[in-house]
């Protein structure tokens, strides 16, 4: 199985204060993979080491073994990651249409690129709102926008940062719709998100963050057959 991401020994500070002390993680071609934890327990923290965003301190990311560290988020997104981030970040004063093709890019020789009609088809609801700016659509529709957004860069690998955060249940539900499809699509992806219900049926493995470092990992089964993991380190 080929391996698309890969963390060893991790470390990420912001100033004096250190959040990330040796995270190990890796990613492989076709899988979802979960990171999760408390608020505030560094996954948003491991995204930005990832991306560039706040350059690790210690320990390398390998991106299909190059390593990034040093690279701008631009130079790291044009290798094959796209980042839907956390508060989605969409350009409020661009239309729908315009936000999906801002960054719109044929990359890694895909036989089916993501396309205006291929993320028209993912969430219907966006080809209804083509034509409204950024500032007119609920938090629901701002964040289809931001995942498909992130897909028309056709990366090999999507991470999806705080996937259902604020969200209502329906739209949680089309967040979850959209995951599974690209499962069966065979799109790589790095989800954080709280609801481990729901990650469990549609994810391959699971990463728990505790202390800033990888406190549990394994498959879906073993997450859902030992629900002491959630009560011990996420509090569900």
């Amino acid at each position: 199985m080929t391996q698309l991401l890969a963390l060893a020994g991790v470390e990420s500070a912001y100033g004096d204060s250190q959040v990330l002390f040796g995270v190990d993680l890796h990613v492989n071609a076709g899988e979802i993979v979960t990171l999760l934890g408390r608020n505030g327990i560094g996954k948003t923290t491991t995204v930005r080491a990832i991306m560039g965003l706040n350059p690790p301190r210690g320990g390398t990311v390998l991106f299909q073994g190059t390593p990034v560290q040093g690279k701008s988020p631009d130079q790291i997104a044009r290798l094959g990651i796209g980042l839907v981030p956390e508060g989605r970040q969409v350009f409020p004063n661009l239309t729908v249409e315009e936000n999906l093709v801002a960054f719109a890019a044929r990359r890694n020789a895909q036989t089916a690129p993501w396309t205006l009609q291929r993320a028209y088809e993912l969430f219907p609801r966006l080809r209804e709102r083509r034509g409204n700016m950024g500032n007119q659509l609920s938090g629901g529709e701002q964040q289809m926008v931001a995942i498909a957004r992130a897909l028309m860069t056709n990366p090999q690998l999507l991470i999806v940062d705080e996937a259902t955060e604020g969200l209502a249940p329906l739209i949680r539900e089309e967040i979850w719709r959209c995951l599974r499809q690209l499962r069966q699509q065979g799109q790589s992806v790095l989800v954080i998100d709280k609801y481990v219900d729901r990650l469990i049926p549609i994810s391959d493995r699971h990463y728990i963050l505790e202390g800033g470092k990888v406190a549990w990992t394994g498959t879906s089964a073993q997450l859902e057959a030992d629900p002491s993991l959630w009560q011990g380190y996420l509090g569900v």
